[in-house]
C-alpha cells in the first residue's frame, strides 16, 4: 500500500480463506486491514487500535456476530458492516436494529465489499472541517443538515434529509426501497410499507428537483430503484 490510507478495516470472521481474501483486496485498494477470527480477538483488536469500520460474519462461532455487534455498540460507535447468509434476512434484519450500518450477503466480490465499505464510510467520517456534499445547484450540509438549491434554502424534514444525504453519498449506485428502508429507516418492509420511500422521494423531487416530473437529480431506475446523479 502506497499514500495515505483510506481507512482501518478489522475483519472479523472464522473463515480464514475470507479473511484472507479480503485484507489482500482491501489493502491493495488502500486500506489498512486487521484481522480477528473469533469474538474476543474482535474485542481485542477494537481496545487495542480502535479501526473505522468492522466488517463482521454473522455466523461467527461460538459467539455469533450478532452478539459482537451488540457487545460493541455498547461500548463503539464503530461503523459495522454484516456478512450474512444469503437465507438470512432475519438476522439482517436483526443486526439493522442494533446498529449495523450495512450489510452484504454471501457469496460476494471483494469489490462489493469495497464499495459498501467506502459509501459507508464517506457517511459516518466526512472529510473536511466542513461536512458537506456540493453538486450542480445543490448543496448538502451535513453539519448543519441544511441543503440549498441553486443558494436558496429547501426546507427538508429530518427523513427527508437523511434520504437525499444517503443517496448523495454514493453517486449512480441504484438502492431498491428494501435497501432504502433498512439504510435510512432502520426498518425493513415487514414493518414498515415500502411506499414510504416512494412518498419521501416524490417529495423530495417537489423541493430539490427543478422540474419534478422529470427529475434529474434522483433517478428511477425502473424494476429496480433509485439513484442520486450529480
Amino acid at each position: 500500500m502506497t499514500g495515505p490510507s483510506r481507512g482501518r478495516i478489522l475483519v472479523v470472521d472464522d473463515e480464514d480463506d475470507v479473511r484472507a481474501l479480503l485484507t489482500a483486496y482491501l489493502q491493495i485498494e488502500g486500506y489498512e486491514v486487521a484481522q480477528a477470527a473469533t469474538a474476543q480477538a474482535a474485542y481485542a483488536a477494537v481496545a487495542e487500535s480502535p479501526p473505522d469500520l468492522v466488517l463482521l460474519d454473522v455466523m461467527l462461532s461460538p459467539d455469533s456476530g450478532l452478539e459482537v455487534l451488540s457487545r460493541l455498540r455498547s461500548t463503539s460507535e464503530v461503523a459495522v458492516i454484516l456478512l450474512t447468509g444469503k437465507g438470512s434476512e432475519s438476522d439482517r434484519v436483526v443486526g439493522l436494529k442494533l446498529g449495523a450500518d450495512d450489510y452484504v450477503v454471501k457469496p460476494f466480490s471483494p469489490a462489493e465489499v469495497e464499495a459498501r465499505i467506502s459509501s459507508v464510510l464517506r457517511r459516518v467520517k466526512p472529510s473536511g472541517t466542513t461536512p458537506s456534499m456540493s453538486f450542480d445547484g445543490l448543496s448538502i450540509d451535513l453539519g448543519t443538515r441544511e441543503v440549498r438549491v441553486a443558494g436558496e434554502p429547501v426546507t427538508l424534514t429530518a427523513k427527508e434529509f437523511d434520504l437525499l444525504a444517503f443517496l448523495a453519498a454514493s453517486p449512480r449506485q441504484v438502492y431498491s426501497r428494501d435497501q432504502l428502508l433498512a439504510q435510512v429507516w432502520n426498518s425493513s418492509s415487514e414493518w414498515q410499507g415500502a411506499g414510504t420511500v416512494t412518498e419521501h422521494i416524490r417529495r423530495l423531487r417537489n423541493r430539490i428537483e427543478v422540474d419534478p416530473d422529470n427529475p434529474r437529480s434522483i433517478s428511477t431506475v425502473r424494476g429496480v430503484g433509485y439513484c442520486f446523479n450529480p
